[in-house]
C-alpha cells in the first residue's frame, strides 16, 4: 500500500514554498449530529477534526506549482475517509467559483472513499453540485488537472478525477468506482489500480511523488500558454520530389523515413502526452497526442505513427482537439497512417464512429489547425485528421483515396498494372498541390513552397 499524505502534506509536495494562500470555509449552521440527525455523527466528526487539525474533508486554497498559479483543492482522507457531505459541497464549490473569477486552473487533489453516508441523500447530491462547477469552469475555458492518491473512489472518482481534463496518479494508488468494501467478492484488484486505469485509457500518466511538482507545473504551464498558430514542421527526409507515383509510395513506406516521433522532438523542446480515450482504450502504437511546447508557447498534437490507426486512437485525437479547442491552444496534426484498422475487432469497437468524431472535432475547431502529410495518407483514416485548407506535404508523402494495390484489385486489374494505377490516382506530393489538396509542399529548410 503507497503512503497516504496528509493533504498538508501533499500540498506542501506540489506547491512552491510559502505560497499556498487557504480559501476560507463557508460557515453552514449546524444541526445537531447532520442533516438526518445521525447519532453520534457530532462526536465522529470532533474526533476527525482533532485526529487531523482539519474542520472539513477537504482543504482549499491558491499556490503556485512550479511557477504558475492554481486554485488547489486537496483531500483529507484522515477526516472521515475525505468524503463529501454538504460542508464538502460549500467548499468545493467556493472554490471553484475563485477559480473562475480569477481566471486560475483547478488542481484537484483527489483522495475520498465517496459520499458521506451520515448525510444520506444530501451527502451524494454534492456531487451534483461537483459536476456544475466543472462544467462552469471547462466553459469558462480553464483546464482541470486531477491528481489521484490513494484511495480515489466512489463519486470523487466519477467527478473530480474522472471528469478532469487531464488525470495524473500516484504509483499504487487505488482507483476505480467501487471501494474495496463494496467490490464483487470475486473481482480482480489489480483492476482497481492507477497502472490499469493508464492501460485503459481512464487517466493519463502515473507520475512518481518526487516528480509530481515537475510534472504537474509543466502541465500547467502548457495549458495556460497558448501559441497564435501551430508551426509547419520542415521535412526531415528526403528533400527531392519523387518521378512516380509508385516512387512516392515505396519512399512513404520505407522503415528509413523520418516518424512522427522524430517530427515531434524536432519541433518541441518539452512535450507531455495524453493517453487514452476515457472509453476503455489507448493505441499507443497508433496516434501520439499531447501538448509541446515551441518559444515559449504551447502547440497541441495529434500524430499518427505510420500504424493502422485504431478507434481508441482516433478518439483520443478527438478528445486532444476538442480539449485543445477549449483552451484555446492551437493545433498540429502530423498524417501518416496506411489507414484505419479495418479489422473485426476494430469495427466492434466502432471504427467509424471514432473516424467520425474526428473529423468532426477539427471541423468544429475554433483554434488554428495546421496539418503536416509526412507519410502515407491513407484513405479517409488519414483525411480525418487534415485540416481543410491548411494541410502541407513533405517530399517522401503521398496522399490517396485508396492505396494503389486496393484501386487495382477493386479495379480488376493484375498485380504489375499496381505502378500505373498508382500514377493514375495522382498521388504524388506536387500532384496533391496542384490539384489544391494540399497548400504547399515544405522542405528540408522549413520553408514551405508550392
Amino acid at each position: 500500500m503507497p503512503e497516504r499524505l496528509s493533504a498538508r502534506e501533499i500540498l506542501a509536495l506540489v506547491t512552491d514554498e510559502a505560497t499556498f494562500d487557504e480559501l476560507p470555509g463557508t460557515i453552514r449552521n449546524p444541526t445537531a449530529d447532520g442533516p438526518l440527525g445521525w447519532q453520534g455523527y457530532d462526536a465522529s466528526r470532533a474526533r476527525a477534526a482533532e485526529r487531523t487539525g482539519e474542520e472539513e474533508s477537504v482543504v482549499c486554497g491558491t499556490a503556485s506549482v512550479a511557477g504558475t498559479r492554481a486554485v488547489l483543492i486537496a483531500f483529507e482522507f484522515g477526516f472521515l475517509g475525505g468524503s463529501l457531505g454538504e460542508r464538502t459541497g460549500d467548499r468545493l464549490e467556493a472554490a471553484y467559483t475563485h477559480a473562475r473569477a480569477h481566471r486560475l486552473p483547478v488542481v484537484p487533489l483527489v483522495a475520498t472513499g465517496g459520499s458521506r453516508m451520515q448525510e444520506g441523500m444530501l451527502a451524494l447530491t454534492q456531487l451534483q453540485r461537483v459536476a456544475r462547477q466543472s462544467a462552469l469552469t471547462r466553459e469558462a475555458g480553464l483546464p482541470q488537472i486531477a491528481v489521484l492518491r490513494d484511495p480515489t473512489t466512489g463519486g470523487g472518482w466519477a467527478t473530480l478525477g474522472a471528469g478532469a481534463d487531464v488525470i495524473l496518479a500516484l504509483p499504487g494508488a487505488q482507483v476505480g468506482f467501487a471501494g474495496s468494501r463494496v467490490r464483487p467478492p470475486d473481482a480482480d484488484p489489480n483492476a482497481y489500480t492507477a497502472q490499469a486505469q493508464v492501460a485503459a485509457g481512464s487517466a493519463d500518466a502515473v507520475v512518481r511523488p518526487e516528480e509530481l511538482r515537475e510534472t504537474l507545473g509543466c502541465w500547467l504551464r502548457l495549458l495556460t500558454t497558448p501559441a497564435q498558430e501551430a508551426p509547419v514542421p520542415h521535412a526531415l527526409g528526403t528533400a527531392a520530389l519523387p518521378d512516380t507515383g509508385w516512387e512516392a509510395v515505396r519512399r512513404a513506406r520505407s522503415p528509413e523515413r523520418p516518424r512522427a516521433h522524430t517530427y515531434l522532438d524536432a519541433c518541441f523542446t518539452r512535450r507531455v502526452t495524453i493517453s487514452g480515450d476515457r472509453c476503455g482504450g489507448t493505441d499507443p502504437d497508433g496516434m501520439l497526442c499531447g501538448f509541446g511546447e515551441r518559444d515559449g508557447r504551447s502547440v497541441a498534437y495529434a500524430a499518427q505513427t505510420g500504424a493502422a490507426t485504431r478507434p481508441s486512437g482516433y478518439r483520443t485525437a478527438a478528445r486532444l482537439i476538442r480539449l485543445a479547442d477549449r483552451l484555446d491552444i492551437p493545433v498540429l496534426t502530423l498524417v501518416d497512417t496506411p489507414g484505419a484498422a479495418n479489422d473485426a475487432e476494430a469495427e466492434r469497437q466502432g471504427a467509424g464512429a471514432a473516424i467520425a468524431e474526428v473529423f468532426g472535432a477539427v471541423a468544429a475547431a475554433r483554434v488554428p489547425v495546421t496539418t503536416l502529410v509526412i507519410g502515407e495518407g491513407g484513405s479517409g483514416g488519414a483525411l480525418a485528421l487534415a485540416a481543410p485548407g491548411n494541410t502541407w506535404a513533405t517530399p517522401d508523402s503521398y496522399f490517396s483515396v485508396i492505396a494503389p494495390e486496393l484501386a487495382a484489385a477493386i479495379l480488376k486489374r493484375p498485380p504489375e498494372e499496381v505502378e500505373a494505377t498508382a500514377g493514375q490516382l495522382r498521388i504524388r506530393p506536387q500532384d496533391l498541390v496542384e490539384l489544391g489538396v494540399v497548400r504547399g509542399i515544405v522542405d528540408t529548410t522549413g520553408h514551405p513552397g508550392s
